[in-house]
């Protein structure tokens, strides 16, 4: 190896080389010589330091921002390190980051570039490890358009000059080991691009973030972090079809659940939440809680739609373990954690992966693919080997990391077709001249189907507002491959039903019944979320019709229907007790209210509800086969009256279910029933432990051979007003 050439010094110095390695380090210069250079700003002088030898060398310094060299007696490279003299006399000792090399293998970036390194979240990104018997930091990060990247932290003064990685062959995989750095260390990626323009970048992969505003990434290991303790629920998990188990999901924003006003009106900690919500949701009978995104993102607005840490759980709550803290404790209670994940899109902040390397490397670059208008983001390119291997092991990521038992994937109507929210001239056909985002189907079939198989039991459920066919169809019949779907039909027509006055109703019947046409089309969940208590829409109390009482017993009237209706159930926080205000991300639910007693009633009718729900396997089993449901009478349009029967695999257990949705007592009102024998009656929403009326059946009746509704036997009951009725069968009193 010759002696740097003015144009090589340069490179080091103006941190413009690809391959800093090749020049900084320890080289042999000749059969008996080695020469050895460190960059080192912040030193008066640098000695090189060796078992080797017994004194130390003294480095001379070539170029006055602080390249040093030495050139020693050697046949052979030897381990070294470096004793520093800074300018006021202060002394540390360092090994060198170029003597080490590369920690990713081949097959790694094989892999990697080929779109199918599943746990590549283990090798990407900031990992302490040992490598040489040395203890540091492992650093990599994908930028293929990248002139030079640096690692930059408070250990190098975040001077770009310092710590220059190599770029790995034709990957576009920059990486360096630095040795000393530890956990907790702050770091960036500092990337130049082709033009010139110096890009300071949050590590795509980092595990932990700075809390917003600032947006550094933080050197962490989660894998020694937390004990897990749910062996039992993951086993149980694994060897659970969720098509036919109960599933009530709680969705919660865990930034206004509930707050601390006393203290500023601060979040509660995922450790506070562990006690509280877990607690809240256990006691209200649920199965699962869906948690909004919790990835990390810089705008509490967003609601954490706007993802900017894939890879790192959001530091407003706490610290990683302490969200597997929170998991862990809900699946000690025996309920299920769905997370909100968001695939589809991502901001445009400085710091996060618009634009990473100078180049439109996560997205495309033309506007007409790459953008979202609407949200002013960007669309993720799915054609892009490395991409969908940044979102597939994300996904995978979550499921392995922090043991979450299911995802739930965001707007995907946005990701599958072209032309979503655009006009004519906003977007591109696909090369079959059609509006289907062909890359975009081929990676959610290969995320559900890969998901699925290493981790059996987990569901994963689609947000698709359209009419795409075979959302919930498996990937080997051409399907999307979801779990489930939510039913966004049944949620418009049932809500627009609702909020009409009683008097309306019955020439809006088919707004109820509509939905049993295309009901087992897919594997539906039925959802009241977050979309429908915000701008503008009111909050579920406040959209029901009708004086103070009236509103309370049509809202359980309507959850009644909803947890009737086939289909899994997801309600979102504050619809549970009747909250009087639309959702507001800054604030806590008015937990208040449950003073009132009208509120904390109906918070005790949904933890019965949950509880009836849970324990009447009609109700649950046969969800998404016809099988499981059959009318009575859908055509009393006249009485604003809905019955029909839920079935079970057992022909002995069924649920008769009866909905009055006007104010108006129906007496001596028959039902056709499939069998003689006594109809117990296990739900009333008039029931005065609920704030209702109290008109009721006296606990069941008994059937009567009497011809009605195409049935042998019928049942003559009493709807209350605004109630949901529920009657199980039983063989005898």
């Amino acid at each position: 190896m010759a002696i740097l050439s003015k144009k090589e010094i340069t490179q080091i110095v103006n941190a413009s080389t690809k391959d800093p390695f090749n020049l900084l380090g320890m080289h042999k210069l000749n059969d008996n010589e080695v020469v050895v250079r460190s960059f080192e700003p912040y030193a008066k002088n640098v000695f090189l330091q060796s078992g080797c030898f017994k004194k130390k060398v003294k480095l001379t310094k070539i170029h006055k921002d602080g390249l040093f060299e030495g050139v020693i007696k050697s046949k052979e490279i030897f381990d070294y390190s470096f004793g520093i003299e800074g300018f006021s006399g202060e002394k540390w000792t360092k090994k060198d980051p170029y003597s080490f090399l590369p920690v990713l293998s081949e097959n790694d970036l094989y892999l990697f570039n080929e779109g199918n390194h599943h746990r590549i979240y283990d090798k990407m990104g900031a990992h302490l490890i040992n490598h040489n018997s040395v203890d540091g930091v492992h650093f990599s990060v994908w930028a293929p358009e990248a002139e030079r990247v640096s690692v930059i932290g408070p250990f190098n003064n975040w001077d770009g000059r310092v710590h220059q990685m190599r770029v790995l062959g034709p990957s576009g995989v920059w990486e360096i080991f630095i040795p000393g750095i530890k956990e907790g260390d702050l770091y960036r990626f500092e990337i130049k691009s082709k033009s010139n323009d110096i890009l300071l970048k949050s590590d795509p992969y980092a595990n932990y973030s700075e809390l917003r505003p600032a947006n550094a990434s933080i050197v962490y290991n989660l894998d020694d972090k937390y004990q897990w303790q749910d062996q039992k629920w993951l086993e149980k998990r694994s060897n659970t079809n969720w098509s036919n188990q109960p599933i009530s999901v709680y969705e919660v924003n865990l930034s206004s659940w509930a707050r601390v006003p006393e203290e500023g009106n601060r979040f509660l900690t995922y450790r506070e939440l562990a006690d509280k919500l877990v607690n809240y949701v256990k006691e209200h009978n649920y199965t699962h809680v869906e948690l909004m995104p919790v990835s990390e993102h810089p705008l509490d607005e967003s609601w954490g739609y706007q993802v900017t840490g894939f890879f790192s759980a959001t530091s407003r709550f706490g610290k990683p373990e302490d969200l597997m803290y929170l998991i862990d404790q809900f699946h000690q209670n025996d309920i299920g954690v769905i997370l909100d994940w968001v695939p589809g899109h991502f901001p445009k902040d400085h710091h996060g992966l618009g634009r990473f390397d100078g180049s439109a490397l996560y997205e495309h670059l033309d506007p007409r693919l790459g953008e979202h208008k609407d949200w002013g983001t960007y669309i993720f390119n799915y054609g892009r080997n490395e991409v969908k291997n940044f979102l597939i092991t994300n996904a995978l990521f979550w499921l392995d990391k922090f043991h979450i038992d299911g995802l739930r994937v965001d707007a995907v109507a946005s990701m599958v077709y072209l032309d979503y929210s655009r006009e004519a001239d906003e977007w591109i056909p696909n090369k079959y001249g059609g509006r289907e985002n062909l890359e975009a189907v081929e990676f959610i079939q290969y995320f559900n189907s890969i998901s699925h198989k290493y981790y059996p039991g987990i569901i994963t459920v689609a947000e698709e507002s359209t009419s795409w066919d075979g959302v919930t169809k498996p990937t080997y019949l051409d399907g999307l491959g979801f779990s489930m779907k939510w039913n966004m039909g049944w949620m418009n027509d049932s809500l627009e039903y609702i909020e009409k006055d009683p008097i309306h109703k019955k020439y809006h019947h088919d707004n109820l019944t509509f939905s049993m046409v295309y009901a087992f089309s897919e594997n539906f969940m039925l959802v009241l979320s977050h979309d429908e208590v915000v701008h503008g829409k009111g909050s579920m109390l406040d959209k029901m019709p009708g004086d103070y009482w009236q509103k309370f017993a049509n809202l359980r009237l309507f959850y009644s229907y909803m947890f009737a209706h086939p289909g899994k159930k997801l309600l979102f926080m504050g619809g549970e007790f009747g909250q009087w205000n639309e959702w507001k991300d800054t604030e806590s639910l008015d937990w208040n209210l449950l003073e009132y007693e009208p509120h904390q009633k109906l918070l005790d009718y949904m933890g019965d509800l949950n509880k009836v729900y849970t324990e009447n396997s009609p109700l649950w089993e046969i969800d998404f086969n016809e099988a499981g449901f059959e009318w009575i009478e859908c055509n009393d349009a006249a009485n604003s009256v809905l019955s029909f029967i839920r079935k079970g695999e057992n022909p002995d257990e069924f649920i008769i279910c009866l909905f009055n949705f006007t104010p108006v007592v129906r007496e001596n009102y028959r039902v056709g029933v499939p069998k003689e024998g006594y109809y117990e009656e296990i739900l009333n929403t008039d029931s005065a432990t609920y704030w209702g009326s109290n008109v009721g059946n006296e606990g069941g009746v008994y059937s009567e051979e009497y011809s009605w509704n195409y049935r042998d036997h019928s049942i003559n009951v009493t709807l209350p007003p605004l109630a949901g009725v529920y009657f199980k069968y039983k063989m005898k009193k």
